[in-house]
């Protein structure tokens, strides 16, 4: 099994309020808001967008968020280096996290675990 495309982008910034409207100015709509400064917004069928504020003493990462039908049938390849395997998040699904050639840092979301 494999991965089914992106199916989001995880935007950290330092202030939600801004990064919100700079996205509903490109014509992205706030879909859900937090309220611990975070939401997701989307721009027609394609991959939605979460943006979550940070402290000014960390630096805003971006990380692409790539689709899984089912975490107990996924099996990376040995070119595909695993950091985390897949577990449970606070939002209601499995992440895991693999690390590109680069070094970039790409997260891989499934189902929670029936």
């Amino acid at each position: 099994m494999t991965t089914e495309g992106i199916e989001a982008v995880f935007l950290e910034t330092h202030n939600w309020g801004k990064a919100a409207k700079f996205f509903q100015a490109l014509g992205f709509k706030l879909e859900f808001e937090t309220d611990h400064n975070s939401g997701q917004l989307r721009n027609g069928d394609g991959p939605y967008v979460f943006i979550a504020e940070v402290p000014e003493d960390r630096a805003p990462q971006t990380r692409m968020v790539l689709k899984v039908p089912d975490a107990d049938a996924f099996r990376p390849d040995a070119a595909v280096e695993v950091v985390t395997p897949f577990e449970p998040t606070h939002y209601g699904t499995r992440e895991m996290t693999v690390r590109d050639p680069d070094g970039r840092l790409w997260s891989l979301q499934a189902p929670a675990a029936k």
